[in-house]
């Protein structure tokens, strides 16, 4: 028999969080016993490399409303944010990091405000950031583009600690991508959203897993996937050249009929021509860069494989 649906499903992805894992769990399933709040707790492991799914097997088996999700590999945050938002059936769903930065204590509140203000979508939004600085600029960096791609209010925060209520959640799942964006998606299926203040403690244990790589990782996600803002950025350079090479073009034209010809001339005729040859190169590319993920999406639709579930209806 199915579980009644619980008021709140909580996804934490989880990555090489071994020393930390089960103090996370054990502290959001205390908090949420002792408020009373009925709830699931979906733990994806993203292709840990340590001990970090038997801690979340061995609680999802311990606890029936603990549901823990092996993917088969290290598909990244969002797309195991994604997976677990697939599995979840609460009325609103709060995503969470799994090294307690953020305090399972604020669900409480965060869970509060969507209920009593009937918000679409709640945000955490911290007194004051513990992350690194590599992850702060990647941040601001990712904020301006959700503000240019997916119109995100400039009084708006984003952060990883957010409440979704269920539509939200059931349109973004219905959205066919390989790359989900986890953050975009609930900026695009939303409307009525708000910030909360919430605490942001240091990181208790490990290292944060946010590098440059998995930074630019996200920067091209939402450029090539939800975005023809590359595109049209090389199209419009492409315009611009092309119309400079014909003006050069006619320039030297006239000059050859009115001046004649000089061998020296042609030094401007190759570095015209093995520029312009760039500039086809490069947007041969991004062209690539496109066809490869709709080839990808059309191939691969939810853009993971799960390779084990414990606990829920597994």
């Amino acid at each position: 028999m199915t579980n009644p649906q619980p008021a709140c499903s909580i996804v934490i992805p989880v990555y090489n969080s071994e020393g930390i894992l089960g103090d996370t769990i054990d502290r959001t399933v205390k908090v949420c016993e002792d408020s009373g709040i009925v709830y699931e707790l979906i733990l994806v492991n993203d292709g840990s490399r340590d001990g970090s799914w038997e801690i979340a097997s061995e609680r999802a088996a311990e606890n029936p409303k603990i549901i823990a999700v092996d993917l088969l590999k290290n598909y990244g945050q969002h797309t195991a944010v994604f997976a677990g938002l697939r599995l979840s059936r609460g009325r609103y769903v709060i995503t969470m990091d799994d090294d307690l930065q953020n305090p399972p204590e604020e669900i409480g509140p965060i869970l509060a405000k969507a209920e009593a203000e009937q918000l679409d979508l709640v945000i955490g939004k911290f007194h004051e950031k513990r992350h690194s600085l590599t992850r702060r600029l990647g941040s601001r960096v990712v904020g301006w583009m959700n503000t240019k791609v997916f119109d995100k209010p400039k009084d708006l925060v984003l952060t990883n600690f957010r409440c979704i209520r269920r539509d939200v959640v059931d349109r973004m799942v219905a959205y066919q991508t390989a790359y989900p964006y986890v953050t975009g998606l609930a900026l695009m299926f939303s409307r009525r959203r708000a910030n909360l203040m919430v605490e942001h403690h240091d990181r208790a244990v490990g290292e944060s897993g946010y590098s440059l790589a998995k930074i630019a990782s996200v920067v091209f996600r939402i450029m090539f996937n939800y975005s023809s803002f590359p595109l049209r950025v090389v199209s419009g350079w492409g315009l611009i050249i092309t119309a400079g090479a014909f003006a050069a073009t006619a320039v030297i034209f006239v000059r050859a009929i009115v001046v004649g010809t000089t061998v020296p001339g042609w030094t401007s005729v190759a570095l015209m021509v093995t520029f312009l040859n760039g500039v086809m190169l490069l947007i041969t590319s991004m062209l690539g860069e496109y066809v490869v993920r709709l080839l990808n999406q059309s191939s691969e639709p939810h853009g993971y494989h799960i390779r084990e579930i414990v606990g829920g209806d597994a």
